[in-house]
């Protein structure tokens, strides 16, 4: 690979990364700070569930790339 294809892929992963990341559900923390919500258990379903996991696969991306892009020089 060359080091554009690696660098426009960093890119397109980082985009979707925070995008993933925007999109999570940040309920809780607002609550707990007005007193109450952090006490209940929940378990993570649905889409919140597919988020979740496609941020830490995204992640994981993210560094085997930004790996590549160190060894892979012109």
């Amino acid at each position: 690979m060359t080091p554009q294809i690696i660098q426009i892929l960093q890119i397109v992963v980082s985009v979707l990364l925070i995008l993933s990341i925007l999109l999570q559900n940040r309920g809780a923390g607002l609550g707990a700070s007005f007193g109450g919500g952090g006490e209940i258990y929940r378990t993570k379903r649905g889409a919140e569930k597919f988020l979740f996991r496609a941020t830490i696969i995204l992640i994981a991306v993210f560094v085997v790339l930004a790996v590549a892009g160190l060894f892979i020089q012109k």
